[in-house]
């Protein structure tokens, strides 16, 4: 393996580089097909979803609102589990676009195209024009990267600033530290192992680290940029202290343990409390990146040109997924991997696209699945909104793709247009891979991913009341004034919180992250068992409740089937009211 990685470079120096006009256009070329990728999702709808997604969007707008920088609040409750700078990024596009989901979803569209573009710099710059192009191409047109930006959660926005931090350690420049206290105020100490553990390993490998100095004067940059919020959560968010190793349920522990211990340290040895995800198989893990990196994986299994660059990219892509594998994980996890991965693949590339041939093959293949779904699919009717005609498999909805599994047949019948949509891109990128050569050839199979996603988000639009909660807060919105009580854990209808800019009292919901902020001393009372519900329901006041179908029946034998007047279905859910 040393053999592999030891340094008898072919390198490719900027000086060798193509001209700068021709450099230019590789790099537009990523822009524009990145911008055509990512830039729709600011479109709504599709809506917020529930869950995360909806969740991080209503932390930002409370941090904006209260004019409170340090603590997150969810719903009135500490909210501890992440560090604060996605939320400060989605406050400040609230405060200079509105408070209105386009604003929320902005920072997210702007790393990704962002990263797109400096990985296709990065390539170029030490492997040459062509695989500068490939390599921007790879990633912004892979299905991971897509996938995993249709909800606000930071790994995206991590990513940049790894990438950001590496590249500065590669080229040795001063913008590395602040990138590193960067990936630290996204995603905590995890970004130490991302953006150290790579160049340490690629300095012992390479032997370069006996002509490099201990960098305190970055190491100083860095603490002094990260440390201060840390230092005021603290402050805020008493007892200062606690250092045990272990998680007790009801037992608040302040600011600093809940941080440190629970979500860095106790999360990856397995015993986080509380346990709010499913560990993907390793199997799994591993296997799953052909996908996240597809159609591009097909070059995976060749190599790119010996440089300093693909060295280093191996011990990145080792140092990130070797650490991930050994801890409780989530498929998107790995996403700091993939700038060199992609960096990978556009050397391969830009040796030999004879296997972009594998790639129409996929795509003749997936055109022939999509017209027999269309014919599958023709008579079946379609009324009403697509939940009536899928399943629920709630034991799966903690992985990526876990709704996935609803799909049945009576479902394809709200999903024609996306379906023709996708056979269309599929078409295309069929013909093109197999009639055309070189440049062409990849473009077309861009183009193909490119209508592909676009597809996709036509068909997260039907899925839209079923993922969300939209049609539930419009309805919540236009009615008379009163109280509002969820049926469930918060993230189950956490849209509808967002879309009605309200709190509300959560029935036999005390889990998941709000449960552990909700033991504070001064924490108000959010959470109801049945007696206090029946109190509420049976007084004068106007309440309403919004509760998934599959508990009508429970709803009836506790309040009484007179007492609950449904507003309005949508999704699977209802919203009633007691009056």
């Amino acid at each position: 393996m040393l053999a592999v990685l030891a340094p008898r470079f072919e390198i490719v120096d900027e000086a060798k580089a193509p001209a700068r006009s021709v450099a230019w256009k590789g790099e537009f070329l990523v822009l524009l097909f990145a911008l055509l990728v990512f830039l729709p999702s600011l479109i709504a709808p599709p809506h917020l979803m529930d869950d995360e997604d909806a969740a991080r969007a209503q932390i930002s707008r409370n941090m904006l609102q209260s004019g409170d920088w340090i603590t997150p609040r969810l719903n009135n409750i500490r909210y501890f589990e992440k560090p604060p700078l996605m939320y400060w990024m989605v406050a400040a596009s609230m405060a200079v676009f509105g408070d209105n989901e386009t604003a929320a979803r902005i920072p997210t569209c702007l790393c990704a195209i962002f990263l797109c573009w400096l990985v296709a710099r990065m390539a170029r710059e030490s492997l040459g024009e062509e695989a500068g192009l490939y390599a921007g191409l790879t990633l912004a047109t892979c299905a991971g990267l897509w996938l995993f930006t249709r909800i606000l959660i930071p790994d995206v926005a991590l990513t940049l600033a790894v990438t950001v931090a590496l590249r500065g350690f590669f080229r040795q420049s001063r913008i590395a530290w602040p990138a590193v206290a960067s990936a630290i105020l996204l995603k905590g100490l995890i970004a130490l192992v991302f953006t150290l553990g790579p160049i340490i390993v690629y300095l012992l490998i390479t032997g370069l680290w006996r002509r490099r100095k201990l960098p305190i004067g970055g190491i100083a940059l860095a603490i002094a940029i990260a440390a201060p919020w840390y230092i005021a959560a603290t402050l805020c968010n008493p007892p200062f202290f606690d250092f045990a190793m272990r998680s007790t349920p009801g037992v608040y522990r302040g600011f600093f343990w809940y941080h440190l211990f629970n979500e860095q340290i106790l999360r990856f040895m397995g015993r986080r409390y509380p346990h709010d995800f499913s560990n993907i198989p390793i199997h799994w893990f591993w296997l799953l990146h052909l996908a996240w990196l597809f159609p591009w994986s097909v070059f995976l299994f060749r190599s790119s040109p010996r440089s300093r660059l693909r060295t280093f990219a191996l011990c990145w892509i080792g140092v990130v997924i070797g650490f991930l594998a050994f801890v409780p994980t989530q498929e998107y996890y790995s996403m700091p991997a993939y700038p060199a991965i992609a960096i990978l693949i556009g050397g391969a590339m830009s040796k030999a696209l004879r296997p972009i041939r594998v790639i129409g093959a996929f795509a003749a293949f997936a055109f022939l699945a999509l017209v027999a779904a269309l014919w599958i699919s023709r008579g079946i009717p379609a009324p009403g909104d697509i939940a009536q005609a899928l399943t629920r498999h709630d034991s799966s909805y903690t992985i990526s793709l876990g709704h996935m599994g609803d799909l049945t047949v009576q479902s394809l019948a709200y999903l024609r247009i996306p379906l023709a949509l996708a056979a269309v891109a599929a078409l295309l990128g069929a013909v093109g891979a197999f009639a055309l050569r070189g440049h062409r050839a990849v473009l077309a199979v861009a183009v193909m991913m490119v209508l592909f996603f676009q597809a996709a988000r036509v068909a997260l639009i039907a899925f839209d009341p079923y993922l969300g909660s939209y049609p539930i807060a419009k309805a919540l919105n236009e009615a008379p004034p009163g109280g509002l009580i969820v049926d469930d854990p918060y993230y189950e209808f956490s849209s509808l919180m967002y879309f009605s800019n309200r709190t509300a009292l959560i029935l036999n919901g005390r889990a998941n992250n709000l449960e552990y902020g909700s033991y504070a001393p001064d924490a108000p009372h959010m959470f109801i068992g049945d007696a206090e519900f029946l109190a509420r329901w049976s007084s004068s006041d106007r309440w309403y409740l919004a509760s998934e179908d599959e508990k009508k029946d429970h709803l009836r034998t506790l309040a009484g089937a007179a007492s609950l007047h449904p507003v309005v279905t949508a999704g699977g859910k209802t919203l009633y009211t007691n009056r």
